[in-house]
């Protein structure tokens, strides 16, 4: 019987590239071991912020000014607005279905989408942040007229500045962490398709 040694070489080589890596599974769980540590010091971070926000509402709420308690309110409903909105879109990201490593990587993957959808709910969030801020201004200005002893001009000049750089932080900032999080959802695809095979 005559062998074929190049047929014998083109399926060691078939299948050396279709065979994944040892490092695979091990690769897999470091990824996952860190990406569910960034997740815990996320939320941990995240709850530290709200705290310190909240403590910074009530110190606002002792102002001499009348403006103190409307800052104060309407910090603690921007605190309690997000954070209900963080909660909802994290829902079901808490923990996985199964303790296998597949089922960490389905979490990843539904964590990653979840951060999408709250960067865009933070956008209009901003948004929202400033209208109110501009009418709450709007509507004291004769009490933030003489604390500040300035022109409402200065201060529309102040306004206006604001309003113009909210397109740069939402198209720089925000758009410049869609692309992150979109590239690191590739990746998760990606691991997940090299699973299925």
């Amino acid at each position: 019987m005559i062998e074929d040694r190049e047929l014998d070489a083109w399926r060691e080589q078939w299948n050396s590239v279709a065979r994944p890596s040892s490092d695979f599974p091990r690769k897999v769980q470091q990824k996952i071991k860190h990406h569910h540590r960034r997740f815990v010091f996320g939320n941990i971070f995240s709850v530290i912020a709200f705290i310190g926000i909240l403590i910074f509402a009530v110190y606002m709420r002792h102002q001499g000014t009348w403006m103190g308690p409307g800052w104060a309110i309407g910090i603690c409903v921007l605190v309690l607005v997000a954070a209900g909105c963080r909660v909802w879109a994290l829902r079901q990201t808490w923990r996985p279905e199964t303790q296998s490593t597949r089922g960490f990587v389905e979490l990843w993957y539904k964590r990653v989408e979840a951060r999408i959808r709250l960067l865009r709910i933070s956008t209009y969030l901003s948004m929202g942040w400033l209208i109110f801020c501009a009418a709450l201004m709007a509507v004291n200005w004769s009490i933030i007229g003489q604390d500040f002893r300035a022109h409402p001009k200065s201060w529309l000049a102040l306004l206006v500045v604001c309003v113009l750089m909210q397109p740069v932080l939402l198209l720089y900032g925000v758009g410049w962490l869609r692309r992150r999080k979109l590239a690191e959802l590739n990746e998760v695809k990606q691991i997940l398709d090299e699973m299925n095979d």
